[in-house]
């Protein structure tokens, strides 16, 4: 068995309409250790949203390989690949992807339901609790404010305990004080579960709370540094 969660091997996406064909991502290697946590970085179209698509398995490459937990993504069906989402991948994004017909309970027992899970409301409950919702279970998204939604988003990611937790822009909607709350959060959590975590951001600060940088430009790998220790 290999000592990387996820393994990312010569990764190349592209895409082609009437006017040529666009480049997104170019060879893009590196790996990623259990319980280690990595923040990519870049330039708006840089290919940091794509790359953790293809990490997600929601969108297929024109080559490469993505490998979660030894499971080559690619070599499975759609199915296969949702099924091994739902059970290993955790995510969370900038626009919190709550359903609005459901209450915060309800969205974050959903994934537990859609695995049969018995123990589903308790265990949402439990979780709601760990993010300082237990207020606010009955309540749905439209009377929650932005940062509750996301804490609801980050209870729904980890209430499977996932290995693998993928967050893009996770502050991205949010305003500075509630965005340092959601992160401290997220990596509190982080810990807590011992989850690799995968964050694309914008935001330096962020990012020098991993201990893995790793910069794209123009859809390939400028630098992948791994943080000293303090």
């Amino acid at each position: 068995m290999s000592e990387y969660i996820i393994s990312v091997e010569h990764l190349c996406k592209s895409v082609t309409d009437s006017t040529g064909t666009l480049e997104i991502l170019k060879n893009v290697d590196f790996a990623l250790k259990a319980r280690e946590t990595a923040a990519i970085v870049g330039a708006s179209g840089s290919g940091k949203s794509t790359l953790l698509s293809l990490i997600a398995g929601l969108d297929t490459p024109s080559s490469g390989t993505v490998r979660i937990a030894d499971q080559d993504l690619f070599a499975l069906d759609e199915d296969a690949r949702a099924a091994l989402r739902a059970h290993q991948v955790g995510f969370v994004f900038q626009s919190f992807q709550l359903l609005g017909n459901l209450t915060a309970l309800e969205n974050v027992m959903l994934p537990l339901e859609l695995d049969g899970r018995k123990d589903a409301r308790k265990a949402a409950a439990e979780m709601l609790e760990r993010v300082g919702l237990s207020t606010r279970l009955s309540s749905y998204p439209k009377v929650l404010s932005g940062g509750e939604q996301q804490r609801v988003a980050l209870a729904r990611a980890f209430v499977v305990k996932p290995a693998v937790l993928l967050a893009d822009e996770p502050t991205g909607s949010l305003d500075f004080a509630t965005g340092e709350t959601i992160m401290s959060l997220m990596f509190d959590l982080n810990r807590e579960q011992g989850t690799t975590l995968v964050l694309v951001t914008h935001d330096s600060a962020i990012a020098a709370r991993c201990e893995r940088r790793i910069t794209i430009e123009a859809g390939r790998i400028a630098s992948n540094v791994v943080r000293a220790a303090s």
